[in-house]
């Protein structure tokens, strides 16, 4: 009986092995009448599924240790990339320097203004990386870093923060980033600082002098007054509070402008004999505008990034929003005052009065309010109007406005904060007092007080040294032909508008007659 059982289900597998055969065969019939690109899709299915699988399997469950670890790097990450990308637009506003101060300027000097716009950051990049960001931001004592970081070298254990930190950079450890990405974003400040001096000096500088000049303030002169201020020097310890440069970067590159532009003198034909300035129009204010549009965007960079860290993102916004406002109320403000004094609405005094209310800004931008940025924009673009004029009646000849703009507005923007500063109300932390305006009283505003005239009063003397000892060696300015021919011709051999109109000696084209016998005076 068992041997009869055996045998009829062995039968019964015989009888079904040809349903599984026809099965098989059906499923190749159907594989092969599909596409090519179809049947090379489902070995490769298969396989991604059985990888799916085993991955599913064989993962092991994440330790607090772990998620911990992939916390923290996903911080660094993000924060490493707001820090670049903010560098990015800072670097951007080199384009914005260079299209205003062309614009500004004559037509016969634009090459000559490009290329000292080009070439200013590439030397900031070798004199920052070689010596400059050492002397600022390296270990040492209240007036400069001494413990070497030369050539970005030395201990440095970046990003780790506070405790954590074992290196020479310690006093700007609290950035939680690498140290490249540290460096990369000091050094588009530093670049922009040397910028400033570019337009103050146009059209009658030498090309070398000006290189030359560049080294020596970017290396030596703003690293030192910049550890002063943010590598932990002795005005950090005083409580002098600067958020993003409007006197570690605006006012050194305006004090330095300012004892450039003396040393140079007037170009030939700006001031009358009786004192009088005659007006020389710039040749293109459309790529002026434009710049002054490039710079406003690169701003949101220069104060929302000196964060260095995103956060909850609520103070970048904040830095933003009063960043804006400021820049927003200079340009109103010094539209309608300029339209009140000279009759008609000045474009160039608009994009001056724009960037005067962002200097004004700069330093004071994560500590005020909405309402007292407009404010503190809006004094600024008042006083930019006053200044140009100002410098004119003492005879320092500024052809794009940087002195009005740089230093006079980085000296009221610092000032502001003493009294606008509302603390710590905003997230950012460490925080100056309270401003005058404020409830703070006094101390924070002679803080600040003290801080600008030290950092004037080093800047003068330094860059004067720079100055005298490039006037006695190399000659600073030009000759009068080349300055009446045009730098473009004279220092570089080429035009930036070749075939087209020359320009008279005040800049108006000689193929067109002038609106006007007279130059006009102000």
């Amino acid at each position: 009986m068992v041997l009869r059982a055996s045998l009829k289900q062995k039968s019964q597998v015989r009888k079904r092995k040809p349903a599984l055969l026809k099965s098989w065969e059906a499923l190749l019939r159907t594989v092969s009448k599909l596409s090519l690109g179809w049947q090379m899709s489902i070995p490769i299915t298969v396989a991604i599924v059985g990888l799916w699988s085993y991955a599913a399997v064989a993962q092991t469950p994440p330790t607090l240790e772990s998620v911990s670890t992939t916390t923290t790097d996903l911080k660094v990450g993000l924060d490493t990339m707001w820090v670049m990308v903010a560098g990015f637009l800072v670097f951007f506003m080199n384009a914005g320097f260079g299209m205003l101060e062309t614009g500004m300027c004559r037509q016969k000097n634009a090459v000559n203004i490009l290329a000292k716009n080009l070439i200013v950051f590439a030397l900031s990049t070798a004199a920052y990386w070689a010596i400059g960001f050492g002397l600022m931001f390296s270990n040492g004592n209240g007036w400069l870093g001494a413990s070497g970081g030369f050539f970005l070298t030395g201990a440095d254990n970046s990003p780790a923060t506070g405790d954590a930190y074992q290196g020479i950079f310690s006093a700007i450890s609290w950035a939680g980033v690498p140290l490249a990405a540290k460096f990369f974003f000091q050094l588009v400040f530093a670049g922009t600082a040397a910028t400033i001096v570019s337009g103050a000096v146009a059209e009658r500088i030498k090309f070398i002098d000006f290189l030359l000049f560049s080294l020596l303030l970017v290396g030596i002169a703003y690293p030192i007054t910049g550890h002063w201020i943010w590598g932990g020097g002795w005005l950090a310890t005083l409580g002098f509070y600067d958020f993003a440069g409007s006197t570690v970067v605006h006012s050194v590159g305006g004090w330095a402008a300012l004892m450039g532009a003396a040393f140079l003198g007037a170009r030939i034909g700006k001031y009358n004999a009786d004192g009088s300035a005659n007006a020389i129009p710039p040749h293109n204010l459309s790529i002026a505008t434009l710049g002054a549009l490039i710079l406003w965007l690169g701003w949101f960079g220069f104060n929302p990034g000196s964060t260095m860290g995103i956060g909850n993102g609520s103070l970048i916004a904040h830095i933003a929003l009063t960043t804006n406002t400021g820049g927003a109320f200079g340009a109103i403000a010094a539209t309608v005052v300029a339209w009140a004094i000279l009759g008609k609405p000045d474009l160039t005094m608009t994009i001056n009065g724009l960037l005067a209310g962002l200097v004004a800004v700069t330093a004071p931008c994560a500590w005020i309010s909405v309402p007292s940025s407009a404010i503190i924009g809006a004094i600024g673009g008042i006083l930019v109007v006053f200044a140009v004029g100002f410098f004119d009646k003492l005879k320092i000849d500024d052809p794009v406005g940087a002195i009005a703009v740089h230093l006079v507005n980085g000296v009221w923007g610092t000032l502001a904060l003493g009294l606008f500063s509302q603390a710590d109300a905003f997230g950012a932390t460490p925080a100056p007092k309270a401003g005058l305006l404020f409830g703070g009283g006094i101390e924070q505003f002679w803080y600040q007080l003290v801080g600008v005239l030290s950092v004037g009063g080093f800047t003068v003397l330094v860059s004067s040294i720079f100055w005298i000892l490039l006037k006695s060696t190399l000659g600073i300015r030009v000759t009068s032909e080349e300055e009446l021919e045009g730098l473009d011709i004279s220092e570089h051999g080429m035009e930036a508008y070749a075939g087209f109109a020359k320009e008279s000696a005040f800049g108006s084209s000689s193929s067109y007659p002038s609106s006007s016998s007279e130059p006009t005076k102000y």
